[in-house]
């Protein structure tokens, strides 16, 4: 990934990650699992479905330390199964 994270935020600092996925019980679990295995601590994340219910998605701030790891975690929530987009 080529970004400019690092020109534009000063490390560390919170970070919100979005991810939009298709509704799925197990969807916050997942995303908090993703999170906890680069960034070890408490996370309260927000969940808020679609109007129509057929997706969600989680809101999760993290303390990030550098461009590197902001990339690793948007390419890991990715990954998650029935996830549309990461923003």
């Amino acid at each position: 990934m080529k970004t400019k994270f690092d020109e534009y935020l000063e490390f560390p600092c919170r970070f919100p990650f979005k991810v939009l996925a298709l509704k799925d019980p197990a969807l916050v679990d997942n995303v908090v699992a993703v999170v906890q295995q680069y960034v070890p601590g408490e996370y309260s994340p927000k969940m808020k479905d679609s109007g129509k219910g057929t997706y969600q998605s989680v809101t999760i701030d993290v303390t990030v330390s550098s461009k590197e790891q902001v990339e690793t975690l948007y390419q890991s929530l990715s990954e998650v199964k029935g996830v549309r987009t990461v923003l």
